[in-house]
């Protein structure tokens, strides 16, 4: 379980309207992202280069993206995505070890939690 922040931006409010929902897992280096339930325009923030433990939209799909290193875009250790991405939150805490573990086609639950 990971848990994380969602930030009070457009994208992380339609995020956060769109929850409860199920997933199948993609990973692209680094990053793990999947189909999200929601739509956003990209916003005037949004960008390419993220850091690790950012969660972050990815209108292209659309996706729900979660970096934690390089992915095959990077050409150093930051996370950089195919494209510009809305950054929505930022996980609570980075466990390369869990995250790796996300293989292709796992299922995902993403709800929301009270703190």
């Amino acid at each position: 379980m990971f848990l994380a922040e969602l930030y009070d931006t457009p994208t992380g409010k339609a995020i956060k309207e769109a929850l409860p929902f199920d997933a199948s897992a993609n990973s692209w280096g680094d990053e793990v992202y999947f189909a999200v339930p929601a739509s956003s325009s990209l916003e005037p923030g949004a960008k390419a280069e993220v850091e690790v433990g950012e969660l972050a939209y990815w209108p292209s799909m659309p996706a729900l993206c979660i970096f934690f290193g390089p992915t095959p875009m990077s050409s150093g250790s930051q996370p950089v995505a195919a494209s510009p991405v809305n950054v929505f939150g930022k996980l609570d805490q980075v466990d390369l070890e869990e995250l790796r573990g996300v293989k292709g086609g796992e299922n995902v639950t993403v709800e929301l939690t009270e703190r």
